[in-house]
């Protein structure tokens, strides 16, 4: 059934594509003037800044410009191009979407190995996080194409996931027994090691799961939360990243070869600063979320809310250090059936200082 499921959505995907080519290359052949090739591009999630200040100016626009005309692009988030996200990497393997970006989260129940830089309690800051994505990074590029036949771009990353909650609580130890919003499965192992309920919750659906009390706190981005309203519906936010919402973006090899030459290497050329700018908005954006919740004079681009944050306490890196060796990293090695765990010794474990057993 899910095969049969699969096979049908393909092909509506592959009818999508292959319309908007046959009409685009009628456009070309009416006005020759116009640009030798667009691109098609599936982006991250609708709405954030990452997409809407980086991601899609640079293919819309910049591309155009940056190739004086020749070429351009046109891009929609798969949230809003009924792409399913958990799929994204399989879709691309069959080339139904030639370049495209996969939320590690997401694509981890199929792909637990991918979830590696984005742990939860692995990063308490962006500068953790780039240095484990530096440590793994080759053997994403490796797994993703020796698998999927798909050439890794770019990796990008959401602002920091912090913890919003209705009710005050001086440090995560005090969070036993709520209930809490969560978006993929080492997040919910690091709730659960509060002592409280993870409740998986899509993104659109947090402000109305607050209203209605199905769940008490929620773990998203800074800024995310600020946008949704949660300034409103929780009144305390913690200033820990659980984890960062790091995402993939790649091309079907196929689909990258077959591109003209002066293409690629201007791709190659500008798409690794797009990343580097998503990255530095990702941090701006981190700070400035976590200003604007509190109302601080220093909010530059959201709401100004009236919420308390949560500091930091000894007791909470303390924790986190722990809930992240004892009850985050096994539950990961468990699903990637013993894989993981030489390429976790290899790659993250010694910049990490948590190794992990050996597989007989």
């Amino acid at each position: 059934m899910r095969k049969h499921k699969m096979q049908s959505f393909g092909v509506q995907l592959i009818s999508y594509w292959l319309s908007a080519l046959a009409i685009a290359q009628s456009t070309w052949a009416q006005a020759p003037s116009q640009p030798l090739q667009t691109l098609r591009i599936v982006g991250g999630l609708a709405g954030v800044n990452q997409y809407v200040r980086n991601e899609e100016p640079f293919w819309n626009r910049e591309l155009a410009r940056l190739s004086g005309g020749k070429y351009n692009a046109e891009i929609v988030p798969f949230d809003r191009a009924g792409v399913p996200g958990s799929e994204m990497l399989r879709l691309m393997q069959y080339g139904v979407v030639p370049f495209g970006t996969a939320i590690l989260s997401i694509i981890s129940g199929q792909n637990p190995e991918l979830a590696a830089p984005d742990l939860a309690g692995m990063s308490p800051d962006i500068a953790s996080v780039r240095k484990n994505l530096a440590a793994y990074r080759p053997y994403m590029e490796k797994i993703l194409r020796e698998r999927y036949g798909v050439e890794l771009l770019a990796v990008y990353t959401y602002p920091a996931q912090v913890m919003f909650c209705k009710k005050a609580f001086s440090g995560l130890g005090e969070l036993s027994g709520r209930r809490v919003r969560v978006s993929s499965a080492t997040q919910a192992d690091f709730v659960s090691a509060l002592g409280a309920t993870p409740v998986l919750v899509a993104m659109t659906q947090i402000a109305a799961s607050l209203e209605s009390g199905n769940v008490e706190c929620a773990i998203t981005g800074a800024m995310t939360g600020n946008s949704l309203g949660l300034d409103k519906l929780t009144q305390y936010v913690h200033g820990l990243p659980i984890s960062w919402g790091v995402a993939l973006f790649g091309a079907n090899q196929t689909a990258w070869s077959a591109l003209p030459g002066d293409l690629r290497a201007l791709l190659s050329r500008e798409i690794p600063k797009l990343e580097a700018n998503i990255w530095s908005e990702s941090e701006r954006e981190t700070q400035d979320g976590l200003a604007c919740n509190q109302g601080l004079a220093t909010c530059q681009s959201g709401r100004k809310g009236s919420m308390k944050l949560v500091p930091l306490a000894p007791l909470d890196e303390g924790l986190r250090k722990d809930i992240f060796s004892t009850k985050v990293l096994p539950p990961w090695l468990q699903r990637c059936n013993g894989r993981c765990n030489e390429i976790w010794n290899q790659t993250l474990g010694p910049g990490t200082g948590v190794l992990a057993p050996k597989v007989p």
